[in-house]
């Protein structure tokens, strides 16, 4: 096992967007996980953080975009999200906060 700040160091933080809302639906929490963590680490993370048990884990990696910052070009950072998937009858509230 994990120390605590380790784990949080591969969870990050939940995602609330629409899409995130709709996956919800079907048992599934978004989360930003670092770029680097690998999908039996965010399983791990996620089930001792909060005690529910995961069937799966999806990932998919969005590559920052090229903007404008204070007008120099720049960009934005590369983002990796998580869709856990929860065995029946579990749930997490990512409203309440981590």
């Amino acid at each position: 096992m994990s120390t605590k700040t380790e784990l949080y160091d591969v969870i990050r933080k939940p995602i609330i967007t629409e899409k995130a809302t709709m996956a919800s639906e079907h048992g599934a929490v978004v989360f930003e996980v670092a770029i680097d963590a690998n999908k039996p680490q965010i399983k791990e993370a996620v089930e001792s953080l909060f005690n529910v048990k995961v069937k799966a884990v999806n990932t998919t990696i969005t590559k920052g975009k090229t903007k404008r910052f204070k007008g120099k070009p720049g960009r934005r950072k590369d983002v990796k999200k998580a869709y856990v998937t929860l065995e029946d009858g579990n749930t997490i509230d990512v409203t309440t906060g981590l």
